[in-house]
């Protein structure tokens, strides 16, 4: 039984032998089928927030960005090709004194819309850290951004406490069975 992928993005042809239909090449026309990335606040002792309004972090230190898709000027990580990816986000704060009226928090945005959050409230320690890890279908030039909320706080240094990252599981692909 052989198996034609389409790849709907640059309409090459993938052929394979097999009934499980496997793509041959990770790029096509420019088009990467891979897509990684995974950054962290700072690679330096650094605080943010509270702050009066909500604000974009920007995550300087890049450890994986295949497919180039994330910014570490601006924070937004551009989706370079439709399917469902992993999301994962963890915070982390050393917001003071036990009882501080702070917390360690963060939204995962998509267009602007934020659809995960995660917060820690700092009660009987000074150190909150918290994590969401999410599947999401998203479309080529979503763009991904993580905000920091009103009161919120966080802190990072070499250790990398604040980490966003994600992967495309899988894309869209058109299969013709010949």
């Amino acid at each position: 039984n052989h198996c034609l992928i389409l790849c709907p993005v640059c309409l090459s042809v993938c052929l394979s032998v097999s009934t499980q239909c496997v793509w041959r090449t990770s790029r096509c026309g420019g088009w990467t089928s891979r897509s990684a990335f995974s950054v962290a606040l700072t690679n330096t002792r650094r605080c943010e927030g509270p702050f009066r309004e909500a604000k974009t972090i920007v995550y300087q230190y890049i450890f994986v960005n295949l497919g180039e898709g994330y910014n570490n000027r601006t924070g937004i990580f551009t989706v370079p090709r439709s399917g469902v990816y992993s999301l994962a986000l963890t915070v982390y704060s050393d917001s003071g004194a036990p009882g501080a009226n702070l917390a360690a928090c963060a939204n995962l945005m998509v267009n602007g819309r934020q659809v995960a959050g995660c917060s820690e409230q700092n009660q009987q320690d000074q150190e909150d850290s918290t994590t969401t890890v999410m599947a999401i279908q998203l479309q080529a030039g979503d763009k991904l951004s993580v905000t920091l909320p009103i009161g919120c706080f966080l802190c990072d240094e070499q250790s990398h406490y604040n980490t966003f990252s994600g992967f495309l599981l899988y894309g869209p692909q058109t299969e013709i069975n010949v």
